[in-house]
């Protein structure tokens, strides 16, 4: 037996890189098993040119076996095994790449796709374990070997009885502590999970035997304990399979089981790449949006493989927010498993994986805007918000990349519309996309200002969401035409004659306005005639960026308590209508009723926006004094 300290690393290195490189324990199994998977490929690959290996590709596998009494893990492989030399190269240097050698020298070659490296993910297995001993025999060797090491002190290797090419790593689980329960380690069914979890996909058979009760033949209610040896990982990933083999159903039981959801999708995308970004890809557009998706909890991202071994469940770095509703995984055999988050964020083969599924993703739903309509929609009502946020989030960085995803209710038959749609329908002369803000589409078409802008011929695109106008005033103009709010203060539909005619009115009433705008204060900044307002009487409209519905928005937001937002809002009266004669009857002979006039119309073009009034006690009392009179 001969002790060795470990070349270059000390204690200290090793305590750091088990609690900062891996900040799950769990994923010590993964990491033995992938470099039993590459051992196994080793031999394979070998075995493809001499034919004095002697093992069929059938026979390899990878063997679980669990001793609770004594607290050990064993993973068993038939692969090529370990000299004493490699022993000594690969275990005795933290961070050494036995794989990552062979990698390098074979990487021209044909089949040769290894996922592991011995190093710092073997050092893995001290996370649960206090002693780990690596029994190992080369293929072509007489001699086995035995390496051992209870932690950052050192190791011993020494010579041991192994018939069988192959190793097998003996992990001794540690005791229990009132943090960590190790014990959960030595249960089969656990063990069960975490190869289903990260390893699932493992080219080679992971077997384990497992204790069940099986009843007894011809004796009623008796049962006999037996073994039965299962293999835990299904080794095919469906993402790497050919999809012409792959039917709808197998896309939809897949996405329902491994990511918890009732539904189909309503979107399967499965793509690959090879060449500068080497990946496979199978992405999930939902029907639905989780309950948790518009709060702070929700974790956006997809799950990240390296051939067939799960690195991160969920990876944020993946998808930019304005898609995180889209789940999935990314399988990138460029990317090496022992990569910590802080070093995904720099990594610049994942910055281009993620651009190029950024692409793909914004393809296939313009696809399916253009040639499944019915579809889309359904989707938009679930994600149209996302998409929206997306456009007024980081300046309107990202706003000519979704501005063509986008739909909106219009008053064309109340059907859903893109602003492309809407600008390919403008009439002609018409340079401005008209808008209206509300809860609902039926208030919206109640607002006094969209009769004006229907019967001038005009399409209206009916607001709902309180980020859609945000969203458009970030777009600032779509194909050169831009955008108004029909409440907003320019809004003017009128013949350069009619302009003049209401300028002269307005010029006229301007002393009995200022009258009325002393009895309301600071509520409006302006009142006036209009004539956009057909049948109606009254309504708001608004000066300056601040619309109404944008002053709500805001103010409905947390911590706007101090300083709340104010659109100046002008009130304008049909100069037609029987109620603008009566303010100029009583204007200078009843200045008294004239102002109670002015908060009534006030009370009821902010009720007609949509406008809570700030009294409507004396609203009340207002309208029944002057029904009275």
């Amino acid at each position: 037996m001969r002790t060795k300290q470990f070349k270059s690393e000390s204690k200290k290195l090793m305590d750091m890189m088990i609690n900062s490189i891996y900040t799950h324990k769990e994923i010590f199994l993964r990491e033995i098993i992938s470099n039993s998977s590459d051992a196994i490929d080793k031999l394979y690959f070998l075995s493809l040119t001499d034919s004095s290996v002697g093992i069929k590709a059938d026979d390899f596998k990878i063997q679980i076996e669990l001793d609770k009494e004594n607290r050990t893990i064993k993973v068993s492989d038939n692969g090529i095994g370990m000299t004493e030399e490699e022993l000594d190269k690969n275990l005795g240097t933290i961070a050494k790449s036995g794989s990552f050698d062979f990698k390098s020298e074979n990487d021209k070659k044909d089949g040769v796709d290894i996922i592991g490296q011995f190093g710092v993910g073997f050092y893995s297995a001290f996370m649960v374990s206090d002693k780990v001993t690596v029994e190992t025999k080369a293929f072509g060797s007489n001699e086995a070997f035995c390496w051992e090491s209870s932690g950052a002190e050192g190791y011993t290797v020494s010579t041991c009885d192994k018939e069988s090419v192959g190793t097998t790593v003996t992990m001794h689980i540690k005791e229990d502590t009132e943090d960590e329960k190790y014990s959960e380690y030595l249960d089969q069914y656990k063990i069960s999970s975490l190869i289903k979890k990260y390893s699932d996909y493992i080219r080679h058979p992971i077997v384990m035997d497992f204790e069940t009760k099986k009843a007894v033949e011809g004796k009623e209610n008796e049962y006999e304990d037996v073994i039965e040896n299962r293999t835990l990982n299904s080794m095919i990933p469906l993402w790497k399979r050919s999809k012409s083999e792959l039917k709808d159903e197998d896309y939809n039981n897949f996405y329902k089981e491994k990511f918890m959801d009732y539904e189909n999708p309503i979107k399967v995308i499965h793509t690959a790449t090879e060449g500068t970004a080497t990946y496979n890809a199978l992405m999930f557009i939902p029907k639905h949006a989780p309950f948790d998706y518009y709060t702070k909890e929700f974790e956006k991202g997809l799950q990240l493989y390296s051939k067939g071994v799960l690195i991160m469940d969920k990876c944020a770095e993946l998808l930019p927010d304005y898609f995180s509703f889209v789940k999935g995984l990314v399988d990138s055999e460029d990317l090496s498993l022992n990569i910590s988050r802080e070093m995904l964020q720099h990594d610049g083969q994942l910055k281009l994986i993620a651009k190029t599924l950024e692409k793909k993703i914004k393809n296939e739903l313009e696809k399916m805007l253009k040639n499944e309509r019915e579809a889309y929609e359904e989707f938009f009502k679930a994600f149209g918000v996302q998409l929206k946020f997306g456009v007024y989030n980081s300046y309107g960085m990202n706003a000519d990349t979704l501005k063509d995803l986008l739909i909106f209710k219009s008053s064309k038959e109340n059907k859903y519309v893109t602003l492309k749609e809407y600008v390919s329908g403008m009439k002609e002369g018409q340079d401005t996309v008209y808008y209206a803000c509300g809860e609902t589409t039926e208030r919206i078409e109640l607002l006094p200002q969209c009769d004006a802008v229907k019967d001038k011929g005009f399409e209206i695109l009916y607001l709902t969401e309180n980020v859609d106008e945000f969203s458009l005033m970030m777009l600032r103009e779509y194909d050169g035409k831009k955008f108004m709010n029909v409440c907003d203060e320019n809004l003017n539909l009128d013949t350069e004659d009619e302009k003049k005619a209401l300028e002269s009115e307005n010029e006229s009433a301007k002393d009995m306005f200022e009258e009325m705008k002393k009895a309301l204060g600071e509520s409006v900044n302006a009142i006036r005639f209009t004539n956009k307002l057909k049948n109606h009487p009254v309504c708001l409209t608004s000066e300056g960026g601040i619309s109404l519905e944008m002053e709500k928005t805001l103010n409905a937001m947390p911590g706007s308590d101090e300083n709340k937002v104010k659109a100046q809002l002008v009130l304008e009266i049909n100069s037609t209508h029987p109620i603008a004669q009566k303010i100029k009857e009583i204007y200078g002979k009843d200045n008294e009723t004239l102002a109670k006039y002015a908060k009534l119309l006030f009370a009821e073009a902010s009720l007609i926006g949509g406008k809570t009034i700030d009294n409507p006690v004396e609203h009340s009392n207002l309208v029944c004094e002057l029904m009275t009179k």
